[in-house]
């Protein structure tokens, strides 16, 4: 099959003053593939995009023609910028609607030709008339106003907030207006930077499906593992400066990367072994006059070789902070009854349970409540209604997201200097041993708050509530800002955690790793379910009478790997059947026993012997043809043959068939030697 190339880099090279950014980049885009860039915090993911752009140029020199960046012609790209409406009394519908300029040219171009065709009929306008009419349908100019309508809905919006004025919403909602704008574009080349971020479940479901049936190419920078597995065909990493092609989802991207790291580090340790054995080969022989030719070639084999690069392990470096709550809470955490939650309106109200060990995710669309329901429960703001009360014991900690990013803080101040300040009694060795677990070490103790990242900010405000060691952790959105590596340790102090978790989360692959049972927000009402995220989706679609479409992703992505804690007898049937595959499939397949005792009629003594003599046969030959080729050598420096050019030439050829024949030798001994040293 024939893939369209839209765009293409070629060995580019990004640095910002003398810092490099991106080193030799291969990148290209066909067709409507849907490409992942993926990689840790800082790696140059936005850098790249920017790059895509044209917002930022490549360093290379001007003379290296080898570089550069191509288009298939006119590709338009369409990138979620920084939001800045200038004129914030502009209704929503009006903003939208400038994304369909071309369509009402169209529509205006075409109403003056049905003018112009009632008093005359030439044929130019018809034809002209046709061409629009093909652009329009192009354009999706027949269902504009229904394509607005339904995705405004789909981002959570009521119709009638479309005759608001942009300046009267949030600057989140401002956000979700300009991404509504970017799609309705629909542009040749869509480049995406965290799409679902701050978007509810609902949404970005609907936002996987969109993409997956998008006619065009997507560019996508996401640290969503989950919505990277469904939408993705093809997966770029940019690692070490460096970035790389894998075909397939997230899921497949890391299968295969574990897979080329075994076989360079065996193929990387085999040539340092062949290396070390023509190194020795040489020191032992370079000083006898038979092996100067031998030695000369076995020099030149190894600086002939492609050397292979030492392999880097992954790039995992992340916090591990290990910890133990400070007093141990009894069976009962949290008990909430009638709860009703909201600021001046009641929102909803809630009821639910938590004991100790508990993992509760809290889900729903965005503006119903769940944020709320935690800043009731930790005293930020007062209840409406009802009751809830903690456990004997229980010591929680809380931390928000917004806040973490958002909130107050001196940017003067270092990391070293606000930690400290929350933890005055703590020694200075203290001090840098927490942060030091949150990936605070050495000079970046010192940097300043103003100068921190979203996701170092984040980690700075983990590192300042583990530090109280509370048996209960109230998280909302902690996996906000941060990459996948991060995401994955703190999925692994989670779930080693002793005490318990009461966590807001959009990240579904997140809450699929961590939840033992799911509260979730739905309308005015919200119901607990003890079981985890795959079965809480079952018992869902149960519900609603459509099991079959409940999605658990790509093939060969992650949700055909998962298995639930969970002893629902729906779940359980799925896991005996999947034991029954799997012992087909290892009944089928020979194991390594099976190899190695299987009866070989092969005598490895007579082998040796009979390779043995082959390399002494071998050195017999190399030596006389090296003694015919010095006697050669002789003979054309002989002074009565200067001027005999037709002996010359024979003597000539005769060398040259000589120095072939040791050529030939030499590489025989070479794969004798190879055998003999496996046997």
């Amino acid at each position: 099959m024939v893939f369209k190339m839209r765009y293409q880099i070629r060995h580019a090279l990004v640095q910002y003053g003398a810092d490099t950014i991106l080193e030799d980049v291969n990148f290209e885009i066909h067709d409507s593939e849907k490409i992942a860039v993926v990689g840790r915090n800082g790696c140059g993911k936005t850098t790249l995009l920017k790059l895509i752009t044209g917002d930022i140029k490549m360093n290379n020199l001007d003379s290296d023609e080898s570089c550069g960046i191509t288009m298939s012609g006119k590709q338009q790209i369409g990138f979620l910028r920084q939001v800045s409406f200038t004129d914030g009394s502009v209704t929503v519908e009006d903003e939208i609607r400038k994304v369909f300029a071309p369509i009402f040219a169209c529509e205006a171009r075409m109403k003056e030709i049905e003018e112009q065709l009632k008093s005359e009929s030439k044929q130019i306008l018809l034809n002209e008339y046709d061409r629009l009419q093909k652009e329009m349908e192009a354009l999706r100019g027949y269902t504009w106003r229904q394509d607005m309508e339904i995705m405004f809905q789909k981002f959570g919006f009521p119709l009638e907030d479309l005759s608001r004025p942009i300046g009267s919403f949030s600057g989140g909602q401002q956000t979700k207006v300009a991404f509504i704008k970017l799609l309705l574009s629909r542009p040749d080349i869509m480049l995406l930077d965290e799409p679902t971020n701050h978007l509810d479940l609902p949404t970005i479901e609907w936002l996987e499906d969109y993409l997956k049936s998008y006619d065009r190419a997507v560019v996508i920078v996401s640290h969503d593992r989950m919505f990277l597995d469904r939408v993705i065909d093809v997966t770029y990493e940019i690692e070490y400066h460096r970035i790389r092609r894998y075909p397939g989802n997230y899921t497949s991207f890391m299968k295969q990367k574990a897979e080329a790291l075994v076989k360079q580090e065996k193929d990387y340790e085999e040539q340092q072994k062949e290396i070390k054995r023509l190194t020795d080969w040489i020191e032992k022989w370079k000083n006898t006059p038979s092996k100067v030719a031998a030695t000369r070639s076995k020099r030149m084999v190894i600086e002939h070789m492609v050397k292979i690069e030492k392999p880097r392990r992954f790039d995992t470096k992340a916090f591990h902070a290990l910890f133990e709550p400070r007093l141990e809470s009894y069976t009962d955490v949290l008990t909430a009854k009638k709860l009703s939650i909201g600021y001046e309106n009641e929102l909803c109200q809630v009821s639910f349970s938590l004991r100790k060990k508990d993992r509760i995710a809290i889900i729903g669309e965005n503006g119903i409540g769940k944020s709320t329901l935690l800043k009731t429960l930790t005293g930020l703001i007062a209840p409406l209604g009802g009751s809830f009360t903690f456990g004997p014991n229980v010591e929680w900690g809380y931390f928000d997201q917004q806040m973490a990013v958002k909130g107050p803080m001196d940017p003067e101040q270092t990391v070293l200097e606000n930690f400290w300040a929350e933890y005055p009694r703590l020694v200075r060795e203290q001090v840098r041993s927490a942060l030091g677990s949150f990936l605070f070490s050495q000079e970046d103790v010192e940097k300043k708050l103003g100068q921190l990242s979203g996701g170092e900010k984040v980690r700075l405000a983990l590192c300042k509530m583990f530090q109280t060691r509370p048996n209960l952790l109230i998280l909302d959105e902690p996996t906000n800002h941060m990459d996948i590596v991060g995401k994955e340790a703190l999925e692994q102090m989670l779930s080693t955690f002793s005490g318990t978790v009461l966590f807001v989360s959009h990240d579904r692959y997140f809450i699929r790793q961590i939840a033992t049972g799911i509260l979730e927000f739905e309308g005015n009402t919200v119901t607990q379910y003890p079981w985890p995220y795959e079965d809480y989706l079952q018992e869902k679609a149960k519900k609603t009478g459509s099991a079959s479409s409940v999605s658990t992703g790509k093939a060969g992505g992650p949700a055909s790997g998962f298995k639930s804690a969970g002893k629902g007898s729906g779940r359980s049937a799925d896991l005996k059947s999947d034991r029954n595959v799997d012992s087909q499939t290892a009944s089928n397949t020979p194991t390594l026993s099976d190899v190695f005792d299987r009866k070989t009629y092969n005598n490895p003594g007579k082998i040796k012997s009979r390779l043995t003599r082959q390399l002494e046969k071998f050195e017999e030959q190399l030596a006389a043809s090296e003694q015919r080729a010095s006697e050669l050598q002789l003979q054309l420096l002989d002074p009565s043959l200067s001027s005999d050019y037709e002996k010359l030439m024979e003597l000539q050829t005769l060398l040259d068939t000589e120095e072939h024949t040791q050529e030939t030798l030499l590489e025989r001994m070479l794969e004798t030697e190879k055998e003999l040293e496996t046997l």
